[in-house]
């Protein structure tokens, strides 16, 4: 398998050697061990400390998309009514999954360089739909860009939407995210990204009047949250959770906890800075507009005009640097480098710009 010495891609990142060091451990069934429930109750109560809340935390058993599915099978029937706010592939591609579940959507657009501003549309569009549930991504990793969230939470609770669902696999632990305060019901979460665990694990916070909509739909599938909401004090749980992925994201919660959530946050901004100013000096376009919100946890950039994507990716590989393309529309025009996690380092950007700034010299 190729590997590359500097590994900068939007996640998976690099894993921290305390995360690799759980899954060499042989341990007994998860589903008969006091020590495991202990473990899942410490993970689950660290992962409530980053996010900020009192709400309960349920941790699943797959990579991010599993938390995205779940949340949405549980808490919708058929004919509900979601408004998505789309500002990405992200936003977009959650609009069609819960159109997928059946239910009846809407959906609030912007362009792919845009973030939350102006909350009128919404607002509009809340009068005349009276959604079920609204969805939001945070972090638009293929973008590159942050929404903010405080005032949509407002206008939820103003208006009484009874759910607000927020993607926030790529900004937890890289940026504050805040469920209590910002009104939002089910916040997702994923264990490869800003935690540098594996993607073997995701997570979401489930509000008390969620837990009240999963209970009534009683979704019955795999992903089915409603288990979870007495698995811990029924000592009973849906499927065997693989206790060295809960392990790892343990480590890596509480790794992240003992660094302290405002120097995290703090290395990710200066980070993405140091990145964004470092490039620009270099003569690259940044993605998106100057009036959008970048990302802490990710920087779009876009490809080189004399040269195509794939030749740019091939280039970069043989220097020793992975990064990210992009999806949708922004396909072949945007590459990304996620300093994220473990890989929000100034020594490795630097040396990642170091080669991009070379070979953008070669380019003429």
């Amino acid at each position: 398998m190729e590997t590359y010495p500097l590994p900068l891609v939007p996640g998976p990142v690099r894993a921290r050697p305390e995360v690799l060091a759980a899954y060499g451990r042989d341990f007994g069934s998860a589903d008969l061990e006091e020590e495991f429930f202990a473990l899942y109750a410490e993970t689950t109560a660290r992962l409530q400390r980053i996010l900020q809340t009192r709400a309960p935390v349920v941790v699943l058993q797959g990579e991010g998309m599993m938390a995205l599915w779940a949340a949405l099978k549980s808490a919708l029937a058929p004919g509900d009514r979601v408004l998505a706010i789309a500002t990405g592939v992200y936003g977009y591609g959650i609009a069609e999954m819960a159109a997928a579940v059946g239910a009846d959507v809407r959906t609030v657009g912007l362009d792919y360089d845009r973030t939350l501003g102006d909350l009128a549309a919404v607002e509009q569009a809340i009068a005349a739909f009276r959604p079920k549930m609204i969805t939001v991504v945070h972090c638009e990793t293929p973008s590159g860009t942050l929404n903010p969230l405080a005032d949509l939470g407002r206008l939820k609770r103003e208006t009484g939407v009874p759910l607000l669902y927020v993607d926030a696999v790529s900004s937890v632990a890289g940026a504050p995210v805040l469920p209590d305060a910002w009104h939002i019901d089910l916040c997702l979460g994923g264990s490869q990204k800003c935690l540098a665990a594996l993607p073997d694990t995701c997570f979401l916070s489930v509000s008390e009047a969620a837990w009240e909509v999963i209970a009534r739909v009683k979704y019955a599938g795999y992903d089915a949250l409603l288990p979870f909401r007495d698995a811990l004090a029924r000592r009973f749980f849906p499927y065997t959770p693989c206790w060295q992925a809960t392990a790892g994201l343990n480590a890596a919660a509480q790794a992240v906890l003992e660094e302290g959530l405002e120097a995290c946050f703090a290395r990710h901004a200066a980070v993405a800075a140091h990145c964004r100013g470092r490039l620009r000096r270099a003569g690259f376009a940044l993605f998106p507009a100057a009036d959008a919100v970048p990302s802490p946890t990710v920087t779009a950039v876009r490809v080189p005009e004399k040269i195509a994507w794939p030749d740019w990716d091939r280039r970069l590989r043989r220097r020793g640097l992975v990064v990210g393309g992009s999806y949708g529309p922004l396909t072949g025009k945007v590459f990304r480098l996620g300093h994220m996690g473990t890989q929000a380092d100034r020594g490795l950007v630097d040396a990642a710009v170091d080669i991009l700034e070379e070979e953008l010299g070669r380019l003429g």
